[in-house]
């Protein structure tokens, strides 16, 4: 799917600069869907956790950490970037 993303952009490129920004947006944002029921659970509870100011995101933290490692290295359920993109996002602060 992202090869489609690539291939629009390319195409496109000098008639609407903003398609290639909405374009990674959008595989960007598929990162984060059918992931394993355990990456799923602790991804949504770092989520609340950051949102309710919980005073246990450290714990969340690792789990979360833990479950994207597991996923990708053990269990080869999620690719090496999906992985990356959940770190930089979630763990890392990074605006992807």
């Amino acid at each position: 799917m992202f090869l489609f993303y690539v291939k629009i952009a390319l195409t496109r490129v000098n008639t609407n600069e903003r398609l290639i920004c909405y374009n990674i947006r959008m595989s960007n944002e598929m990162f984060e869907r059918n992931l394993p029921p355990y990456l799923a659970h602790d991804l949504e509870a770092w989520k609340k956790g950051v949102e309710e100011k919980s005073h246990l995101l450290d714990c969340l933290w690792g789990e979360l950490y833990g479950s994207i490692n597991i996923a990708e290295i053990n269990d080869n359920l999620i690719t090496h970037e999906q992985a990356q993109y959940l770190r930089d996002k979630y763990l890392w602060g990074k605006d992807v």
